[in-house]
């Protein structure tokens, strides 16, 4: 049957960051600008830890339907990664010393005091996605990790020069990710190429990918829609 090849599939990624990636939202113009108060900066962290809590746990979901050894033998790192190990603090932990850095308690975020309704309805959609799809779509949905490193860089450097009153030490998270996701983008690419065997299958991995940038994308126009725009109108 007639497939792309691996060229071609790698392009047919990649154009989705270059079309919907979430770096192009408004949102993410603002903090990149230094034009984000404490409080929507507040309310930034706060929804956004609800969605790294979650990976660990589609994570899970993904390892636990996967019928390949050596797939699996790479994914478990992710998961390690988030929740960390009794000597090592992960991602959550990591993300939990953030929001403490902005003025945010553990038990606001551990306990999603600030949720918005929308924010944990995308998110566990996309754990549902993960769950209830083949597992090769959901390798092919962490693929956001291709576009992250950049935006991580970026993120790092404008909260650094913009918000001088959030401590440095609570952007350990930043500077933690750009490497891990360059690896981890690197093993999903790998493993789409293998396992994606038809043109259907690299048409859903497409798919796939093009919905996890949309489930980043609603969870910052919820965001943007309850602590920017006001009554006044549109603040962009």
């Amino acid at each position: 049957m007639q497939r792309w090849s691996q060229e071609e599939f790698t392009d047919k990624l990649r154009q989705v960051g270059q079309r919907q990636y979430h770096d192009r939202h408004p949102f993410h113009r603002l903090m990149h600008e230094g034009k984000l108060t404490r409080e929507q900066v507040q309310c930034w962290v706060a929804n956004r830890f609800y969605y790294q809590k979650n990976i660990p746990i589609k994570d899970a979901l993904l390892l636990s339907r996967c019928p390949v050894k050596e797939v699996r033998q790479h994914w478990v790192q992710r998961i390690i990664d988030h929740d960390g190990t009794e000597n090592e603090p992960g991602g959550i932990e990591k993300w939990l010393r953030l929001g403490e850095g902005v003025g945010l308690t553990r038990d606001d975020l551990e306990n999603d005091a600030r949720l918005l309704p929308a924010v944990r309805y995308s998110v566990d959609a996309y754990v549902q996605f993960v769950a209830t799809r083949p597992w090769i779509e959901g390798v092919a949905s962490s693929l956001t990790e291709l576009f992250a490193p950049r935006l991580m860089k970026e993120r790092l450097a404008a909260l650094e020069k913009h918000y001088p009153w959030i401590d440095p030490a609570a952007f350990a998270y930043f500077r933690s990710r750009p490497p891990l996701a360059t690896r981890d983008s690197e093993n999903g690419m790998a493993t789409v190429h293998k396992y994606c065997e038809t043109l259907p299958q690299q048409q859903q991995a497409v798919a796939a990918l093009e919905f996890k940038c949309d489930v980043l994308w609603a969870q910052l126009d919820a965001i943007f829609h309850h602590c920017v725009t006001t009554e006044e109108g549109d603040l962009r």
